[in-house]
C-alpha cells in the first residue's frame, strides 16, 4: 500500500511541475574546482563555466555560486525574450523615445532600440518594455523559465534592480545553456534575436555573447553572464563579484584566457 502512495505522490509532482523546480544537487553534477585566485586578485566572487560539448562544469568558489543575488541588468536578457514573445516590442530595431529626463550615463539620454538598449544597458528602455509586458504576462513567463526565485513582487519596472528577484550564478548558467540550445519557452526567432544582440566581441576563433549587470546603488555587486562560441566547443558562463559589472567582465575574460578558451 505504501508503494502505491509513493507512486501517487510522484505522479502529482510530475504533473504539477514540482519535480522540475527541485534544485539540482551539486554533488550529482560533473563539477570541478577552478584555481583562479590570481585572476580574482582578492576580489570576492565566483565564476561558473560549463562546456556544452562535454557537460563539464568548472567552478571557483562553489559556495558563493549557489547563493542568489539580484540580477540587475543581466535580467535584460530574459526581459528581451519576454518582450519579443509578447509583442511588447516587434523586433530588435523598434525605437522607444527618450522621455527627456537626463540620467547619469550620457548614452542613456537619447532614443534607443532593443539592441542599443542591450548594448548600452539602458535601464529606462527595459523598464518601459516591462510595463508594456505587464505584470500578468511577466509572471506567466517567469514561471515558465524558472529564473532564480521568480519573485517579481518588487514592482513591474523594478523587481530585478536591487529588489525581490534573485538568482545564483549556477542558475544563470542553466538559463544561458537553455538559451544557447534554444530550449526556452520562446520562438526560435525571438531567441536568435536576443543571442545576436548579446554579441560583445567577434574574433577569428570565437564569438562572445554577454551581458553585464551592476548594482548602481553602491557598485557593490557586479555580474557578467553569457556564452562563448569557439571552434572546439560552446561555453556558458556566469560571474558575480563584490564590485561592478565591468570588473566581473574583466575577471571573466582573464579566466577564459587562462583556460585557453580564448587566445590573448
Amino acid at each position: 500500500m505504501k508503494y502505491v502512495k509513493y507512486w501517487i505522490i510522484a505522479i502529482v509532482l510530475l504533473f504539477t511541475g514540482t519535480i522540475y523546480d527541485l534544485p539540482v544537487k551539486a554533488e550529482k553534477m560533473n563539477i570541478k574546482d577552478l584555481s583562479v585566485e590570481e585572476e580574482f586578485a582578492g576580489t570576492q566572487g565566483t565564476i561558473v563555466l560549463k562546456n556544452l560539448k562535454s557537460d563539464k562544469i568548472y567552478v571557483y568558489n562553489k559556495e558563493r555560486s549557489e547563493v542568489r543575488y539580484t540580477p540587475e541588468s543581466t535580467f535584460k536578457v530574459p526581459n528581451a525574450l519576454i518582450g519579443l514573445q509578447t509583442k511588447a516590442v516587434n523586433d530588435e530595431y523598434e525605437v522607444k523615445r527618450w522621455d527627456g529626463v537626463v540620467r547619469e550615463f550620457p548614452e542613456w539620454n537619447r532614443d534607443h532600440t532593443l539592441a542599443s538598449g542591450m548594448r548600452h544597458s539602458v535601464i529606462w528602455y527595459y523598464q518601459q518594455m516591462a510595463r508594456d509586458i505587464g505584470f500578468e504576462q511577466m509572471q506567466t513567463y517567469m514561471k515558465k523559465i524558472h529564473f532564480g526565485n521568480g519573485d517579481i513582487s518588487g514592482g513591474i519596472d523594478h523587481f530585478w534592480l536591487d529588489s525581490t528577484l534573485k538568482v545564483s550564478a549556477q542558475e544563470q548558467v542553466q538559463f544561458m545553456e537553455n538559451l544557447v540550445e534554444e530550449k526556452l519557452p520562446f520562438g526560435k526567432q525571438e531567441m536568435r534575436t536576443v543571442k545576436r544582440i548579446m554579441i560583445n566581441d567577434e574574433a577569428d576563433s570565437y564569438v562572445l555573447h554577454g551581458k553585464t549587470g551592476t548594482r548602481l546603488a553602491d557598485y557593490g555587486l557586479g555580474w557578467y553572464v553569457g556564452y562563448i562560441e569557439t571552434d572546439k566547443a560552446d561555453w556558458v558562463f556566469a560571474t558575480n563579484v563584490d564590485g561592478s559589472g565591468t570588473k566581473a567582465r574583466n575577471i571573466t575574460m582573464d579566466v577564459l584566457e587562462k583556460l585557453n578558451i580564448i587566445e590573448e
